[in-house]
């Protein structure tokens, strides 16, 4: 379907694309990997079109459509988020005042009995299939259901995009995508600003679309769940496994090993060779042999051996003396902006050594409380840090605190001490700055090169606390199991702001979720949190809370869960006789539909309705009524 066929592209540098070709079938599930700079983001801008290669070619069939979410993009404003959402549905409005603008020509033209009224009538035929075909009368359900997918809620549909930030106005370009039946989409990060029920959603949503999916990303998680194919990018060349990523690591190795493996063995037959030739060259009855195999050796093509672990970060966090037994004490902590309460009486105790996830949707007031407790904004209520803590503070805006105008080398040795200066061009290195990298300005650099700079910094000074808001949003997947093994290793105490279920498991050891101003807490890492509930997502776990709680007596003894038992027995087989009710009216409904539309289509008939207001009237009725009841049907469904 996508073709892509002897690609190259090259920057002054160094070579990003050495002749590579591959397809995209259709329905295909592709991860893109390979380390910082290898040209993944890059080569879905060329899929997209919208960076031109060097050589070769992204060929395509005719009446095909791409959806392509980049990184970053300048991001609408204007509209609310329904409106915007529906923006992305072009074509179904144009049919929509198409239809409109037949009717009219239809209501006002008496030359029933014209070839040019009869195409009209055609036209509307076709136009309506198609609008019908094509999900115009359910248009609004699936906005609401992408839209609540990614975390929106009823009351933010009709709310100015203006007052989103912009991670939620990247979530409506998502959806926009995601709501048109590309045969191809591009998401380059697609989980940057989406939080773990969001993410979890999203993972299931994309698992069943029948478009091809080609995405970029640093959550492991995600691309093992959504994939089924890997494509490696390595030194301008491509790799391609028919595996999802945990997979492609074994793959991957076993490759490299086998690379090693042929090394060695052309290594040993190019000097066994080169001793031959050496020996026979001197001799006439063997210079003809020598010859061939001086031959045999300039036509050898050498063995490269992939170096996949080359610029690694390597380093470790330095810890301070220790604190005191209890490191922080929040008492009827909350927060309010403007008339939205976002915290509300919060109470929570951190002792040394705690290991702390802050867990929940995007907006609960996780970064609030973190704003917090670094005194970057007031609230109500005590924070109480303990004797001797030593607070070490990376934000999710961390990397928009750099000055731009600053180098490497200075950003970093304004903020070391005098003892550490002479280290500072060490410590650099350990994060991948070496050379002419430390004399870059900061603007130019890419945002998990700023990642890392902003992890540099927090070397400088020895803290017994960390507390980090998203530390893992710009780095690769290398890069984040180096930082994590770092944050196991360090003896003080941690309190971590992120998403990434990969990054967090194994982790942390206790996680306070936070919903609707209050925080409660859990004890385990995030996985365990997961599996104790038996869901998939905070939503489910949600869903079976409240049907606890509807069906549980204050005794909660034998008969209770009797009882609860009889009446989940009960909604069932009431759900089951909804269901088959709703299923017949739907049929019944579309039957009458059916009959109306030929009614519509034979011109006959159409002249003697074309007055009929009440027709019309019943008709439109129908039309909506089968929405609903199609709504209704789902939501049985569903549970």
């Amino acid at each position: 379907m996508l073709s892509i066929q002897n690609l190259t592209l090259e920057f002054p540098t160094r070579i990003i694309f050495d002749g590579i070709s591959f397809l995209i079938n259709p329905g295909d599930k592709v991860s893109l990997v390979g380390r910082n700079g290898a040209g993944k983001s890059t080569l879905l801008k060329i899929l997209a079109g919208e960076h031109p290669p060097q050589g070769g070619s992204v060929n395509k069939p005719k009446e095909f459509s791409l959806g392509y979410l980049p990184q970053e993009l300048a991001l609408p404003e204007g509209k609310t988020v329904r409106e915007e959402t529906e923006t992305a549905f072009v074509e179904l409005r144009a049919m929509e005042t198409r239809i409109n603008e037949i009717n009219e020509q239809l209501a006002t033209r008496t030359d029933y009995e014209s070839e040019a009224y009869i195409d009209l009538i055609q036209e509307l035929t076709d136009t309506t299939q198609t609008y019908e075909m094509k999900g115009g009368y359910t248009l609004a359900g699936e906005v609401e259901k992408v839209l609540f997918g990614l975390g929106f809620k009823p009351e933010d549909l009709d709310r100015a995009l203006a007052t989103f930030s912009g991670g939620w106005r990247m979530r409506v370009e998502l959806a926009k995508i995601l709501l048109l039946n590309h045969d191809v989409i591009l998401l380059d990060e697609p989980t940057n600003h989406l939080d773990i029920e969001s993410i979890i959603w999203l993972e299931s949503f994309l698992k069943t679309h029948p478009s091809a999916i080609v995405l970029v990303s640093h959550d492991r998680n995600f691309m093992d769940n959504v994939t089924s194919r890997t494509i490696e990018i390595v030194n301008g060349k491509i790799y391609d496994y028919p595996a999802h990523y945990s997979k492609f690591l074994t793959l991957r190795e076993e490759r490299v090993q086998q690379q090693i493996n042929a090394k060695k063995n052309q290594e040993k037959e190019i000097k066994e060779t080169q001793q031959l030739i050496d020996r026979f060259r001197a001799k006439a009855s063997k210079a003809s042999f020598a010859q061939s195999l001086i031959k045999k050796l300039d036509r050898m093509n050498t063995i490269e051996v992939d170096e996949l672990e080359s610029g690694r970060i390597n380093f470790s966090f330095p810890a301070a003396q220790a604190s005191g037994k209890v490191v922080l004490k929040l008492e009827d902590v909350s927060k309010s902006f403007g008339e939205k309460r976002v915290l509300n009486g919060v109470n929570m105790e951190i002792e040394r050594g705690d290991r702390v996830a802050f867990l929940g949707q995007n907006g609960q007031g996780k970064t609030t409380l973190v704003r917090l407790l670094m005194n970057d904004i007031e609230g109500e209520g005590e924070v109480h840090w303990g004797h001797n803590v030593k607070v070490g503070y990376y934000a999710q805006e961390q990397t928009s605190w750099l000055d731009g105008n600053k180098t490497v080398l200075q950003t970093i040795e304004d903020e070391a001490q005098d003892d550490i200066r002479p280290r500072v061009r060490s410590i650099l290195g350990a994060f991948m700055f070496s050379g002419e990298d430390v004399g870059k300005k900061v603007k130019v650099l890419s945002g998990g090169e700023k990642g890392r700079l902003a992890l540099c910094k927090l070397l400088l000074t020895p803290v017994n606390v960390l507390v980090m808001d998203e530390p893992t949003n710009h780095l690769d997947l290398r890069s984040k199991d180096v930082l994590k093994q770092a944050l196991r290793e360090f003896s003080g105490t941690i309190i971590l702001v992120s998403h990434d279920r990969d990054f967090l498991s194994g982790l942390t050891d206790k996680s306070y979720e936070f919903k609707d101003g209050k925080v409660k807490t859990h004890l385990g890492d995030i996985q365990s949190f997961l599996d104790a509930k038996q869901m998939e997502s905070f939503r489910e776990y949600e869903q079976q809370k409240k049907k606890q709680e509807k069906s549980a007596t204050k005794n909660g003894n034998k008969q209770s869960d009797d009882k609860r038992k009889r009446e989940e027995e009960k909604a069932e087989r009431k759900r089951s006789k909804q269901l088959e009710k709703t299923e017949t009216a739907i049929a019944d409904l579309e039957s009458e539909i059916a009959v109306m539309d030929d009614q519509l289509q034979n011109p006959e008939t159409y002249k003697q309705l074309l007055n009929d207001e009440a027709f019309f009237e019943s008709y439109n009725a129908k039309k909506a009524e089968l929405e609903k009841l199609m709504d209704v049907w789902s939501d049985l469904i569903n549970g």
